[in-house]
């Protein structure tokens, strides 16, 4: 027998639980699943990580862990030509500020501010040309490390076209 009536509305539409939040009849039988973990997590976990210690993971834009990047340190390049390359430069170094700050070393031919194509803005490095490779060795000693415009530069010997082959 029905005990449906006109007019009256039911309390619980078909196929809803009774219970507020709930999944329906199996909601007492699912378990929390844990987190997976992904092939690379379970190959690295198998092989103990690679041997080294763990360094101290952080959060990543998306929610996922990151392992902090390991800082690397600017390769030294013998000058061996007046061409000397330019780094850790402030991203507001303009090419003139370089040209002061070289001429008070030596006679600069050339500076050069390394920008991106699309929006001009610095990559924070830059190439300056300097008259003989004494001034380029002398500068390399007087303004490596040295502050500029709130950062400490790199100044080396520029790699030439045969090292980049």
């Amino acid at each position: 027998m029905n005990s449906y009536q006109p007019g009256r509305r039911q309390r619980h539409g078909r196929g809803r639980s009774r219970q507020r939040g709930g999944r329906g009849r199996f909601q007492d039988q699912r378990a929390p699943t844990p987190k997976q973990k992904t092939l690379w997590q379970r190959i690295a976990a198998f092989f103990g990580n690679g041997g080294g210690q763990r360094k101290p993971a952080t959060q990543s834009r998306n929610g996922q862990q990151q392992q902090p990047r390991p800082q690397r340190k600017p390769e030294a390049v013998e000058v061996t030509s007046p061409r000397l390359y330019v780094g850790n430069l402030s991203f507001d170094a303009t090419e003139s500020d370089l040209f002061e700050l070289f001429n008070g070393v030596g006679h600069v031919q050339n500076a050069e501010v390394v920008s991106y194509r699309h929006n001009q803005r610095s990559k924070g490095f830059a190439f300056v040309q300097m008259q003989t490779i004494e001034e380029a060795k002398r500068a390399v000693e007087e303004l490596h490390d040295k502050e500029f415009l709130g950062r400490k530069l790199v100044v080396s010997g520029a790699k030439s076209s045969e090292h980049r082959a």
